[in-house]
């Protein structure tokens, strides 16, 4: 299965002056972790995760004052529609991070997350039938 099988197709995106108590709120709207900055003038493409957020808010900063371009991480690792989704889980597993922005043409297609890869991978859950308490080893 590919990168494009799994991945969102609707991007939220920001810019990098949004507070990110406005990106939160757009995130928790949108039931998505991450949001793509878009900042044409500057660094290009970042990611805001929830973790970014969590980790500001962790930090007694204000979540109405503060950014999105002060905690968008920059140094971004990109995947392709054309990648497996074995490649952008070993990305994600050598990166340490949880979702991948998806390039097609240096433009922003879609977002692929752990939940996403999990989802393709793990099995249908049946009507009637429970899902064990722990895998088998």
């Amino acid at each position: 299965m590919l990168v494009r099988d799994a991945m969102s197709t609707v991007v939220l995106t920001i810019g990098p002056a949004h507070t990110l108590r406005q990106a939160a709120t757009l995130m928790s709207a949108r039931r998505v972790g991450a949001a793509v900055v878009l900042d044409p003038d500057g660094t290009g493409i970042g990611i805001l995760t929830e973790r970014d957020v969590l980790d500001s808010v962790g930090l007694g900063q204000d979540p109405d004052s503060e950014r999105a371009h002060a905690h968008t991480t920059t140094d971004v690792v990109f995947a392709a529609p054309s990648w497996t989704l074995e490649e952008a889980a070993a990305a994600m597993a050598h990166g340490g991070f949880r979702h991948l922005v998806v390039l097609d043409r240096d433009e922003p297609v879609g977002v692929v997350s752990v939940r996403d890869i999990i989802r393709c991978w793990a099995p249908r859950r049946q009507p009637g039938r429970s899902i064990p308490a722990q895998v088998p080893a």
